[in-house]
This record gives C-alpha cells, sequence and structure tokens, in this order.
C-alpha cells in the first residue's frame, strides 16, 4: 500500500475527506464516522447515540425505510451502522459505478432524516429486544455487567445500547436535539477505499451541500481519567455453563507500548495456538471458549478474558487465568514465540486489508485518534520493532491485583474468596 494513494482535504465547515485509491478493485467502501459515541453522554442520555442510529434507516422525505433498504439493494450493495464508545459509523460498501447513488443515500440518511415519533415508537420496541437478546447471549451479556462493575458511575463503563429505563422515556425531541448538537460537520470524517478518485469523491460529497450553514465546530471532548473498580462480582442466572469476564486496565491509543499489547494480547488468548487456549482447552478441557480482548480508546484501556467452563470447574478456570497473567509477569517470552507471534499479526492485518471496508475503517480511525495515517510499511515495522523487554514491562503494568475485576454470570452459589486470596 502506497501512502501516495492515501488523500486527505478538509472543507470550510470541518468535514473531513479521507480517502484510498486501489486500483485493482471494482469496490468502494465509504464511511461517515462521526466522533462522540456513547461516552459522550450524560447518564440521562445513556443509549442515544444509538437509538439516533436506528432512527437514521428510518425515513427522509424522498425516501421511507423501505425505499432505503430497496434502493441499495438494487445496486447489489450493503449498508450498515454502528455505534461504539468513542464513535459512530453510517457506511456502504458497492460497485465503484455505482457511487454517486451511494454518496446521494448516505447524505441524504444523514442530512434528512424525519425523527418520526411513529418510527420512534416502533424502533423503541426493536431496541429493547436488542437488550433481551444481548442478556439472552451470556458472553456479550457478562461482559456488558462486567465493564459496568469495573468502571462504575462512568461513560465508559455504560451500555453502548443503554438501558431499559432512558429507551423507554426518550421522545422526539431529545433524540432531534442530541443530532442537532453533537452530529456536527467537525465532528465527522468522511472516508473511502477502493477504486475511486479522490477529486471526484470530493466533488460528489461538496454537491450534497451537508450543513450548509454550520461554521466549522469541531469540538475538543476532554475525557476524564477513568478509574478501575477492583471486585469479584456475581450474577445468578439459571445457565449451564458459569460466564467468567476478567477486566483490567489498559493502555490509550496513542501509548507507546500499544503495539506490543497488540502482540500480548495475542500470545494470551487471541487464538488457538494462544496460552490461555492451549492450557484451558486443549490441556485441562476446562472450557469451549476462552479467549482474550484489547481495547484502547483516547486517554485509556481495556485487557479483558472470557471463559465459558462447569461449574465444578469455575474455581480451577479463574486459578489457571491468573496463574498465566503471574508468567508474563515474571518470566520474557521466547524470541520464537514473539517472532510468531507477529508474523502471526502481520498476515491477519495484511490479509484483513484485502478487505475494502477494513481499509476504510484503517483510514478513518486513524484519522480519529492520530488526525493521520500511517502507511503498512510502518506499521509492520512498528510490529517488527517490540521486543521480550516490552511484552514483560506492560505485563507488570498492567498485570496487578489492583486493576483486576471479575464478573461471574452463571447458577453459582457465591464462594467466600478474595482476588488476593486467588492471585496468590
Amino acid at each position: 500500500m502506497k501512502l501516495e494513494s492515501i488523500r486527505k482535504t478538509s472543507l470550510e465547515n470541518g468535514l473531513r475527506l479521507t480517502t484510498e485509491h486501489i486500483p485493482s478493485v471494482r469496490s468502494v467502501s465509504i464511511g461517515f464516522w462521526i466522533i462522540g459515541g456513547s461516552r459522550i453522554e450524560m447518564p440521562e442520555q445513556n443509549g442515544i447515540t444509538h437509538f439516533i442510529e436506528h432512527m437514521l434507516f428510518k425515513g427522509t422525505p424522498t425516501r421511507n425505510a423501505y425505499d432505503i433498504a430497496r434502493e441499495i439493494d438494487s445496486l447489489g450493495g450493503q449498508l450498515d451502522a454502528f455505534t461504539s464508545r468513542e464513535y459512530s459509523c453510517l457506511l456502504a460498501t458497492i460497485l465503484d459505478d455505482h457511487l454517486p447513488q451511494a454518496i446521494d443515500i448516505l447524505t441524504d440518511l444523514l442530512k434528512n432524516s424525519l425523527f418520526h415519533e411513529q418510527e420512534i415508537d416502533r424502533e423503541r420496541k426493536v431496541i429493547l429486544e436488542e437488550i433481551k437478546m444481548i442478556e439472552d447471549t451470556p458472553d456479550e451479556y457478562v461482559y456488558d455487567l462486567c465493564i459496568r462493575n469495573f468502571w462504575p458511575h462512568q461513560a465508559l463503563g455504560r451500555s453502548v445500547i443503554g438501558y431499559r429505563k432512558n429507551i423507554q422515556n426518550f421522545i422526539r425531541d431529545n433524540l432531534v436535539d442530541y443530532f442537532q448538537q453533537n452530529f456536527l460537520p467537525g465532528q465527522i470524517i468522511i472516508a473511502a477505499a477502493g477504486n475511486i478518485n479522490h477529486e471526484y469523491f470530493q466533488d460528489l460529497i461538496q454537491q450534497k451541500n451537508l450543513f450548509p450553514n454550520l461554521p466549522n465546530n469541531n469540538k475538543l471532548y476532554s475525557f476524564e481519567p477513568s478509574s478501575a473498580h477492583k471486585q469479584i462480582a456475581f450474577f445468578p442466572k439459571k445457565l449451564e455453563q458459569i460466564h467468567i469476564c476478567l477486566m483490567m486496565e489498559g493502555i490509550s491509543q496513542s501509548h507507546r507500548l500499544r503495539f506490543a499489547g497488540y502482540i500480548l494480547n495475542a500470545i494470551l488468548g487471541g487464538g488457538m495456538s494462544s496460552r490461555l487456549f492451549q492450557k484451558i482447552r486443549e490441556q485441562q478441557a476446562l472450557a469451549y471458549s476462552v479467549f482474550s480482548s484489547w481495547h484502547s480508546y483516547q486517554n485509556t484501556g481495556l485487557v479483558s478474558i472470557y471463559a465459558a467452563t462447569s461449574p465444578d470447574s469455575f474455581f480451577n478456570t479463574v486459578q489457571l487465568i491468573l496463574e498465566e497473567l503471574k508468567i508474563f509477569k515474571k518470566q520474557r517470552v521466547s524470541e520464537e514465540e514473539l517472532q510468531r507471534t507477529k508474523n502471526q499479526l502481520k498476515g491477519v492485518l495484511m490479509l484483513g486489508l484485502e478487505s475494502t471496508a477494513n481499509r476504510m475503517s484503517k483510514l478513518a480511525r486513524q484519522e480519529i485518534y492520530f488526525g493521520q495515517n500511517f502507511s503498512l510499511a510502518k506499521i509492520l515495522s512498528q510490529i517488527e520493532e517490540v521486543t521480550t523487554e516490552d511484552i514483560l514491562e506492560l505485563a507488570n503494568l498492567l498485570f496487578d491485583t489492583e486493576k483486576l475485576s471479575l464478573t461471574v454470570l452463571g447458577d453459582v452459589k457465591e464462594p467466600k474468596m478474595s482476588l488476593e486470596t486467588l492471585w496468590c
């Protein structure tokens, strides 16, 4: 990937456009990324960004919800959206010939959505069903419970979807006011990757006259330091398995050890050859599913470990997880394991970048967190520069009982134990 193929333009009203030309493909992926996400919501607003994301598909003066779905299907394209803790996104993937139509649909949704009260009431029911679906999916539900306990009374710890009370209470004025105050041109990055010409793409966007009467009003969000809460929390639920989620405070997107973090996570629980998978599933046969996850935000991060096991194996499984964390703190990973994991990460990265949607997402996220784009060669070199000393330093920074929380979901009696007892 040549950096010259990546272009960036800032418009007068604050909109930022970034594209990557990939002449070898026939597709284009486009994303309208709105900086903010659930992390900027007040407690009484929690879930409103996700609700707005749903409402953007429910009709404009020229298209109803069915028209939107039918039109993108007729192009052979895909239209989607999602909300996370620090941004939301409205995206489409289409053939390059259909770029003008796709931009017309996306800009119409962002510029002209009506927020009809009837549609709001209908979508409220859909979101409440979405909450039920998560509660019926133990691996997702235990994560939501764990992050709520890990960052209590903080925006990062709240559910992105929101809680029932807020969803039930939102009215049209709440949604419209929040949309007008936070979905602003200075907060929006429009990214595209595929067989696309930057100047042509810019012309198409400018013709749509997005936010014509708004000045450049780029908000600078100042995120409060998040304080992790150490605890063990049990949530009884009639299930066949015990679902375990263990969390530790991680590092920010811009931390100097972030590439060491990706490697540490891969070694710990990032795949079938990872230590946790091999020890807990392959050697001990205690769980079918066990893995770790790595999340980085503007000024903090999160490491989580998930496992599902039988009630009789719960205590054993937790102990094995903690034993592996202690090994990371005491012993350097071998050069062979380090290099193997570097090759794994580089392979996953390069294979992922064969997708125009992934290339588009990479453009947008790097613009959000760094204000610039790094070449593939630069990223690969930063992965290669990670040392065994970096992994050891990061493990000792993160794997600490003072920054550790355990959440347990299932049909288990709460045993008398503490994290200190388990850690010893």
